[in-house]
């Protein structure tokens, strides 16, 4: 506990326009990964535009490790087929939340990052105070597949015992 800086809670809100990986759908799930850390949603039956609202939550020890996001099928006798993958750093996200934004009134835009070569933003996404929370929402654009989107929210728990963000 002594090296954890708290919980990064990951909403899995929704997938755009998936890939098919069956006849006409897929039956897609998300697995999440941090380091050794790995998390999965619940399996949605036949739905490209899936829409999960499922929080994940990982323990964050290093600011700088990606998080990742990888798509798959779910098949009942074969092998889950992959649908895609995306990564994204949250070390803007941290640095947003080092700073003392109590003040600030709700809906106020802290940072925000464009879309680049080396990320997988589908558009830019903005680290706002929203609420009394820092959230950030972000639209992840699948890479090594023919089409896809993930739609995910970022929020921070602080740990009770933890070493905290200061």
């Amino acid at each position: 506990m002594d090296n954890i800086l708290g919980l990064l809670r990951i909403r899995v809100k929704r997938g755009v326009n998936l890939a098919v990986r069956d006849v006409r759908s897929s039956d897609p799930y998300v697995v999440v990964k941090m380091g050794k850390q790995k998390l999965k949603t619940r399996v949605i039956k036949k739905d490209v535009n899936p829409e999960w609202n499922e929080d994940l939550t990982l323990s964050v020890t290093d600011p700088d490790l990606p998080v990742k996001m990888t798509v798959y099928d779910h098949d009942t006798f074969t092998k889950d087929d992959k649908m895609g993958d995306a990564e994204f750093d949250v070390s803007m996200y941290i640095e947003a939340l080092r700073k003392n934004v109590n003040d600030l009134p709700s809906g106020t835009i802290i940072s925000k990052a464009v879309p680049c070569r080396s990320n997988c933003l589908a558009e830019e996404s903005n680290v706002m105070w929203s609420d009394g929370k820092v959230i950030q929402d972000i639209c992840l654009r699948l890479r090594n597949v023919e089409c896809g989107e993930l739609e995910v929210q970022l929020q921070w728990i602080d740990l009770p015992g933890s070493k905290g963000l200061s």
